[in-house]
């Protein structure tokens, strides 16, 4: 098992598209925020100036990227200090339908800004630490991309097919910024300690033989003990890495990840409440109701009744 790909997996990542731009002269517009999603926005040519709730702002160029978690608001411009009206506005005055390239010109004849703009969405409560780590904002340069082919070639291929529309260009842009994303935790975890000790974890010879085990086997009735016996490691030193690493304890994780499980469980699969308890390693329907109610606000009978 790939546990990276397990967790994106469980929490259901997936990639959506929602405009390409060609800007020119004077623009700005404020991004809404999208809670449990992350936005991304990809300079094709030209230049973005985005700004950041918090007063944080990096200046994009062509070839760069960023990455903003928890879909927080923010402005995009062609420049700091510019009035930004929001984007439904800006939607609604240039008439864009959702379809074709968002294209807006305040009579000016200088560069245009082109961009490829979406955002990658996650099931509705999806938690981990992974989530957690990320930052605020992640940018990926046209220097990190030099070292990271993989992510460069993918990015180019995403561009060409949006840039030049063919029966299936949106399906295939969806796809392959499902696999970006991935490399993009790959040189977020250079760029953030707290990232790259989340990613350290996975990689972790004893660590990450121990996620391991839970992932395969959540149903099992794992102990810090038999975790770290399973490992080759003392408890307490198994227990203190473990920590160090992602945050919280070995059990801490493990509930959670079973209940994670059980929701993926809930949404995607027609197993009975009692099925799906079973094998997230609840002992019993009672205990895992009560657990499930207390993290998520409702029963898994209410949840799949009303959500799934």
């Amino acid at each position: 098992m790939d546990i990276l790909d397990d967790i994106l997996s469980t929490l259901n990542l997936k990639g959506a598209l929602y405009f390409r731009t060609d800007f020119s002269g004077a623009w700005a517009t404020t991004v809404p925020d999208l809670p449990g999603a992350a936005r991304f926005h990809l300079v094709v040519e030209g230049t973005c100036h985005v700004t950041f709730r918090s007063g944080a702002s990096v200046t994009l160029q062509a070839g760069d990227l960023v990455l903003i978690p928890g879909g927080r608001e923010h402005i995009i411009a062609d420049k700091a200090g510019r009035a930004a009206p929001p984007l439904e506005t800006v939607l609604t005055e240039v008439g864009y339908d959702g379809s074709g390239v968002l294209a807006i010109n305040n009579g000016s004849d200088g560069a245009s800004t082109k961009m490829v703009c979406g955002h990658y969405s996650f099931r509705d409560g999806a938690d981990h630490a992974l989530l957690r780590s990320l930052p605020d904002f992640l940018v990926t340069s046209a220097a990190d991309r030099a070292r990271a082919p993989l992510l460069d070639e993918t990015l180019r291929l995403i561009v060409r097919r949006i840039f030049t529309p063919a029966p299936g260009s949106t399906a295939a842009v969806k796809r392959l910024s499902e696999s970006v994303f991935v490399e993009l935790l790959r040189i977020g975890a250079e760029q953030d300690p707290t990232m790259g000790s989340v990613m350290a974890a996975v990689q972790d010879k004893q660590i990450g033989k121990a996620l391991l085990a839970m992932h395969e086997q959540p149903e099992s009735p794992w102990t810090v003990e038999s975790l770290a016996a399973e490992v080759g490691m003392s408890r307490s030193r198994f227990a203190d890495r473990f920590r160090i690493l992602l945050g919280q304890s070995p059990m801490a994780y493990l509930s959670e990840w079973r209940l994670q499980k059980a929701l993926s469980l809930l949404d995607d699969s027609r197993q009975s409440v009692s099925q799906v308890a079973v094998q997230s390693g609840y002992q019993s329907p009672a205990a895992f109701t009560r657990a499930f109610a207390a993290k998520f606000g409702a029963s898994p009978t209410e949840y799949r009744r009303h959500f799934a």
